[in-house]
């Protein structure tokens, strides 16, 4: 597995960060015993970067994370906190929460600190400056050893950067989502930011695993999301048809060009991938070791020009 330098932070962790979203039930049920024995592979197979976050099924992905994790310590786990997904302030960087989240993370992973303590969403109604300075406080005090943040805009890291410097950033990226592109990436870039893309196969769009007719379980997400309903899933659908023909004239799968693509864009040092099952890990982790060319990225640029840009969940809902 290849590995990196996260930006400032200068943590070197693998190219592929393995993601827990999925661990928390919002993609419908899983079976632990299997999600725990897909995170061991991974580690088997070299990642040693792994991504929660304490909103994922409020803690249920972390408890089951640090105990997949228990005994190893050559890793680097980040996770988030700072939003609550059923309050009236979904978006919360209050002292007061914040500080009961990384208490209650510190718990959930069963580690003595977080090796990168994110904010999860920016939050409109807490200056800066306070988040800044607690996240400070949190280093200050040993629980945390690096600063993070999670789908900020540019102005909003140069606001927090005025009290402390962000060290890694966490967006949303992938060939149906391209917006950072243009904010933030481009202040990271020039910041030495670390830069860990979320989403890179849009959420299983980018998989070729979905159909027009394809449905979710009610409590995934993507049961109410647009993207995955209509004329919109019709249409990403048809260019994921031919992302895989492109793909398949390389001895690829689409979602190894995916997330190809998204490592070899400049400013990204690593993406982040879930998976429930040890099964589905290996070939997302192989997508590391793919070189694409600049006449390849340019053909996916031709492919994608149509696409019908998607967003994500989010605390107060689902576009």
């Amino acid at each position: 597995m290849r590995t990196t330098i996260l930006g400032r932070s200068g943590l070197e962790v693998s190219k592929i960060a393995f993601g827990t979203w999925q661990l928390g039930g919002d993609w419908g049920a899983f079976d632990e015993d299997t999600a725990i024995a897909a995170i061991h592979h991974a580690r088997a197979l070299g990642v040693t970067f792994f991504d929660t976050a304490q909103a994922y099924g409020r803690g249920r992905s972390e408890v089951l994370l640090g105990r997949a994790l228990r005994n190893e310590q050559d890793v680097v786990v980040a996770t988030k906190g700072g939003i609550n997904p059923r309050a009236e302030r979904p978006r919360d960087s209050r002292r007061a929460w914040l500080t009961r989240g990384l208490d209650e993370s510190l718990r959930n992973l069963g580690r003595e600190h977080i090796d990168v303590y994110q904010v999860h969403w920016p939050d409109p109604d807490t200056p800066a400056a306070e988040v800044a300075g607690l996240m400070q406080e949190f280093v200050d005090a040993g629980k945390v050893r690096h600063v993070g943040v999670s789908n900020y805009s540019a102005a909003q890291l140069a606001a927090f950067d005025e009290t402390r410097p962000v060290e890694t950033l966490q967006p949303p990226y992938h060939l149906f989502r391209r917006g950072i592109e243009t904010d933030p990436l481009p202040y990271a870039r020039a910041h030495d930011i670390g830069v860990f893309v979320y989403s890179p196969l849009g959420s299983g769009l980018l998989t070729g695993a979905f159909t027009p007719d394809s449905t979710f379980e009610s409590t995934d997400w993507r049961s109410r999301s647009s993207a995955f309903q209509g004329d919109n899933l019709r249409r990403n659908l048809k260019i994921v048809d031919e992302l895989q023909a492109f793909a398949a004239q390389r001895d690829i799968s689409v979602s190894q060009l995916a997330i190809a693509w998204t490592l070899a864009r400049p400013g990204v040092h690593a993406a982040i991938v879930g998976a429930r099952r040890p099964q589905h890990i290996e070939a997302s982790l192989a997508a590391a070791d793919i070189t694409l060319t600049s006449d390849d990225l340019a053909e996916i640029d031709r492919i994608t020009a149509d696409a019908v840009q998607i967003a994500g969940a989010a605390p107060e809902g689902v576009a």
